[in-house]
C-alpha cells in the first residue's frame, strides 16, 4: 500500500481528504484504495441510498432505533450502553457502513439546546464513561466510531458560525474531559469537528484543539472529519489538523489543496499525512453480515426500561394488573420516540405503549387521546371525554410531553413548559379523584414545578426508542423495577439555569459566563432549589449505605485513593442501585464546585442482599486546571468524598488527607506587589530592596507599609519601580525575580 501511495499525484491524494458524495469516501483503484460509507446513527443506522439529499430523514433503511443518548446517560450502565454498541455496529456492517457517526457527547449546557436528546449529560465525567462504552461496543464489531463535535457545541441557534467566547480552565473542566476520556480508553477511529467557532475559530480550522489538545496531549491517532458543510477553508482545516472534509465539494477544494502545495503555502508533507490517515482507516473496517431484528428489538426493549426515570412515587406505583386503570394521552398511542434531524431514523418495528399496557393488563384498558399532538391549547371534546373514563378509573395513567416540532436539530427550544393543553388536561383529570400517574415523553427536560403536585406518581419516559411503548409498560407494571437516574437537573424554572442570561448569546457570540459551573455544579453550590436533583431516580425497592472506608496512598501525581462502601438492598424486591460518588477538594487560589461527580457503579441486588462497591480515585480526580499556570493542579490540604443517590442525597461522608506538595509559585518583573510578597523569601528582597535615601529618615519604601500594600498590590512590579518613592532599580527586576525563585524552590 505505501508503494502504491507513494505513485499517487498531488491532486489524487488531495481527493482522498474529501468526500466523492454525500456519504462515501473517495476511492482509487489503480492503488488499490476502496471507499467506505459514513452514516449517522448515534442510536440507530440512517443508512440513505447514494445520492440522498443529507436530512432526507424518510429515505433511510430501516434500522433498530434504540434509544437516543438522552436516555441512555439516564441508564448510568456503561455495560448496557456497550451492549447497545455492539449492536450499532453489527447493524452497521450488515448495511454496508464502515463509519458510524456517533456518540453525541457534548454537555448539556443549557436544557434549551434543540439537539440535547442527542446528548448523554450535563456532567464531563457521566458523558465521558457512557461515551467510550458505546464507542468500544461499536469498535468490537469491526466498524469506525465517531465522537461528536468537537467541541463546545452546545446550541443549535447561529450553529455554523457562532462564536463560543469560553476560558481554558472552563474548556479542561467542562467541556473538553468527555472527549479526553473518550479518545484516550476507547481509541475512536475518527472524531468529528463542530461548526462553530471557539474564541473567534473555526473548530474546524483550531489548531490547539485539532492539533496540540487532540494529538499530542491526548494521543489521538485516527481521523478527524468536518461535520457536514463545516469547513470554512480547507487549506486552514487541513493545515490545523482537519483529514477529511464531508461531503463532497465537486473537485472544488480538492483543487485549492493542489494549489497551496504547488505554491508554496501548503506542506506537501500535511497533505500525505492526512492521505494516508484515510487511507489507513479504509482499510480497517470489517465488511458484511446480518442482524437478527427481533432480537435487537428485544434488546431496545430491555434498554430502554433501564433508562425511563421514577421522578416521583407515593405508593400508587407499579401498577397492579388487575386494578381499575385508565390510559389517557395521545402519546400512549402514538408514541415519540426519537428526535428530529440527521438522527432520526426508520425504525425496524414501533411499539406503543397502550397496546403494550393493554397486552400485560390481558385486557382492553380504557383509552381517551385528551389532546391533539400538533396543538398547544386545550381541546374541550377531548378533555371531557378524558375527564370520563378517569372518574370511573382508580388510577389514570397520563401520557405527556413535547411534541416533534418542540426540539430538532438545528434550533434551539424558547422554554420548558408543556404545551398548555397538556396541562390543562391533567388538571382536569386530577379534578376527578383519579390517582394520577403522569409518563412523559420529551429530549430535554421539561418544567414540572408547575404541575407535578396533581399526580401521585411522575415516571421521565424521554425518548426510549422503537421499543419504549413496552418497556414503559413493564416499569408501570412492575415487570421491571426503575433503575434509571437523572444525567441533567430538572430545574424549578428556566431562569434558574446557570446560563439563563448566556443563551444563546448575542449576534455572532456566546460567552460561557457561568464558567465550570455548569447543571447541578451551579445548582449545589448555590444551594438553589431545584425540582429534581441530578442523579436522582426512585426504585421499587430502598437501599442502605454503610461502611464507607478510604485508603489512601502516594503523593503528588502517584496520588491514589481506593474507595469502598457497603450497600443493602432494604426492600422486598430485587432492584438495581446508582451508586455515586462525588469528591469536595480544596482550593485556596480559585472558585469550586461543591462537589463533582468522580465514579458511579449500577449494582443489582436481590431483597436483603449487600454487596461491597469499589472506587479507585487518582491525582487528576482531586485536581482543577490552574488558570494561570495552565496545567492541572491539586492543592495540600483535606478532600472530601461523599457517597450517596443524588448530588444531594449524599448518604455517607469521609475526610481524606492530600499529601501534595505545594507548588511553588515563581515571579517576574510583571508579577504584581502582592505575589511578590506572598512568595517565600519575596517580601524579605523588596525590603533590602526598597530602602530610601538614608536623608529621608524612612526605613523603608511607602509600598511595603500595610495600607500601601493592600491599595498598591495589584500593581505589576515592573510599573511600581517606575512610581516615585519605590526605591527600585528596573534594570535589576529580573535578577531579583532569579533571587527569589531560587530562594523559593523547597
Amino acid at each position: 500500500m505505501n508503494d502504491a501511495f507513494d505513485r499517487l499525484t498531488i491532486a489524487e491524494r488531495a481527493s482522498l481528504t474529501s468526500g466523492s458524495s454525500m456519504w462515501r469516501t473517495q476511492a482509487i483503484d489503480r492503488a488499490g484504495i476502496p471507499s467506505i460509507t459514513l452514516s449517522d446513527g448515534p442510536h440507530g443506522l440512517r443508512r440513505q441510498p447514494d445520492g440522498a439529499d443529507h436530512l432526507g430523514v424518510g429515505h433511510s433503511l430501516p434500522a433498530t432505533c434504540f434509544p437516543p443518548a438522552v436516555a441512555l446517560g439516564s441508564s448510568w450502565d456503561p455495560g448496557l450502553v456497550q451492549r447497545v454498541g455492539s449492536a450499532l455496529g453489527v447493524e452497521a456492517r450488515s448495511m454496508d457502513v464502515q463509519v458510524l457517526l456517533g456518540p453525541g457527547i457534548n454537555i448539556k449546557r443549557s436544557p434549551l439546546c434543540g439537539r440535547n436528546f442527542e446528548y448523554l449529560s450535563e456532567d464531563p465525567h457521566l458523558s465521558g464513561v457512557l461515551g467510550a462504552a458505546l464507542v468500544e461496543g461499536i469498535q468490537s464489531e469491526g466498524v469506525g466510531a465517531c465522537p461528536k463535535h468537537f467541541a463546545v457545541n452546545n446550541q443549535e441557534t447561529d450553529r455554523l458560525r457562532v462564536s463560543v467566547e469560553v476560558d481554558e480552565r472552563t474548556l479542561r473542566e467542562i467541556y473538553l474531559p468527555a472527549f479526553e476520556h473518550v479518545v484516550t480508553s476507547a481509541e475512536p477511529w475518527l472524531v468529528m469537528c463542530a461548526y462553530n467557532r471557539v474564541n473567534g475559530v473555526y473548530a474546524s480550522q483550531h489548531r490547539w484543539l485539532l492539533t496540540e489538545v487532540l494529538r499530542e496531549e491526548w494521543g489521538f491517532a485516527g481521523v478527524v472529519v468536518s461535520d457536514w458543510g463545516a469547513v470554512s477553508d480547507r487549506v486552514e482545516a487541513l493545515r490545523a489538523g482537519l483529514d477529511l472534509e464531508m461531503p463532497t465539494s465537486g473537485g472544488a477544494t480538492d483543487g485549492q489543496l493542489v494549489a497551496a502545495v504547488q505554491d508554496g503555502t501548503l506542506d506537501p508533507a500535511l497533505l500525505d499525512q492526512a492521505a494516508r490517515r484515510v487511507v489507513h482507516l479504509a482499510g480497517r473496517a470489517v465488511i458484511g453480515g446480518a442482524f437478527d431484528a427481533g432480537d435487537h428489538h428485544r434488546l431496545a426493549r430491555e434498554v430502554a426500561a433501564q433508562c425511563a426515570v421514577l421522578l416521583k412515587n407515593d405508593g400508587v406505583l407499579p401498577l397492579d394488573r388487575d386494578g381499575s386503570i385508565a390510559v389517557v394521552g395521545e402519546l400512549a398511542r402514538t408514541p415519540r420516540y426519537q428526535g428530529a434531524g440527521s438522527s432520526q431514523i426508520v425504525p425496524t418495528r414501533l411499539d406503543d405503549a397502550l397496546s403494550e399496557l393493554r397486552a400485560l393488563a390481558g385486557r382492553d384498558l380504557p383509552f381517551a387521546p385528551g389532546y391533539p399532538l400538533d396543538g398547544d391549547r386545550s381541546a374541550p371534546g377531548l378533555v371531557e371525554e378524558a375527564r370520563g373514563i378517569a372518574r370511573n378509573a382508580d388510577t389514570t395513567v397520563v401520557f405527556l410531553g413535547l411534541p416533534a416540532g418542540a426540539e430538532s436539530e438545528g434550533y434551539d427550544r424558547t422554554g420548558l413548559d408543556l404545551p398548555p393543553g397538556q396541562v390543562d388536561l391533567l388538571r382536569a383529570v386530577a379534578e376527578t379523584g383519579t390517582r394520577v400517574v403522569v409518563v412523559l415523553s420529551n429530549g430535554g427536560v421539561v418544567q414540572v414545578a408547575e404541575w407535578d403536585h396533581l399526580a401521585a406518581a411522575v415516571l421521565e419516559g424521554w425518548l426510549l426508542g422503537q421499543a419504549g411503548g413496552g418497556a414503559l409498560a413493564d416499569v408501570l407494571f412492575g415487570v421491571v423495577n426503575p433503575s434509571g437516574r437523572l444525567a441533567e437537573t430538572i430545574p424549578l424554572r428556566l431562569a434558574d439555569t446557570p446560563s439563563y442570561l448566556n443563551f444563546p448569546g448575542d449576534p455572532g457570540s456566546v460567552r460561557y459566563g457561568e464558567g465550570v459551573f455548569v447543571g447541578y455544579r451551579y445548582h449545589d453550590a448555590v444551594g438553589g432549589p431545584v425540582s429534581y436533583p441530578f442523579g436522582h431516580g426512585l426504585s421499587y425497592t430502598e437501599f442502605g449505605y454503610a461502611h464507607l472506608e478510604a485508603d489512601v496512598t502516594g503523593d503528588d501525581e502517584r496520588l491514589r485513593a481506593e474507595v469502598s462502601v457497603r450497600i443493602t438492598n432494604l426492600g422486598e424486591r430485587p432492584g438495581q442501585e446508582v451508586v455515586q460518588l462525588y469528591v469536595s477538594a480544596p482550593s485556596q487560589v480559585v472558585r469550586r464546585p461543591e462537589h463533582e461527580l468522580r465514579g458511579f457503579r449500577k449494582v443489582a441486588l436481590d431483597p436483603g442482599q449487600s454487596a461491597t462497591v469499589r472506587f479507585e480515585l487518582g491525582w487528576r480526580d482531586f485536581a482543577y486546571f490552574h488558570p494561570v499556570r495552565r496545567s492541572w493542579t491539586v492543592e495540600p490540604g483535606t478532600a472530601v468524598i461523599h457517597v450517596g443517590g443524588s448530588s444531594r442525597d449524599i448518604r455517607q461522608s469521609l475526610l481524606v488527607k492530600l499529601d501534595i506538595t505545594p507548588v511553588r509559585e515563581r515571579v517576574t518583573p510583571d508579577s504584581p506587589l502582592e505575589e511578590w510578597v506572598a512568595v517565600p523569601g519575596g517580601l524579605e528582597v523588596l525590603l533590602r530592596e526598597m530602602r530610601p535615601p538614608a536623608e529621608t529618615g524612612l526605613a523603608r519604601s511607602r509600598f511595603l507599609t500595610d495600607g500601601s500594600l493592600r491599595t498598591m498590590g495589584s500593581v505589576p512590579l515592573r510599573r511600581l519601580a517606575r512610581f516615585p518613592g519605590a526605591y527600585l532599580d528596573p534594570d535589576r527586576l529580573d535578577e531579583l525575580a532569579a533571587e527569589v525563585n531560587a530562594k523559593a524552590q523547597p
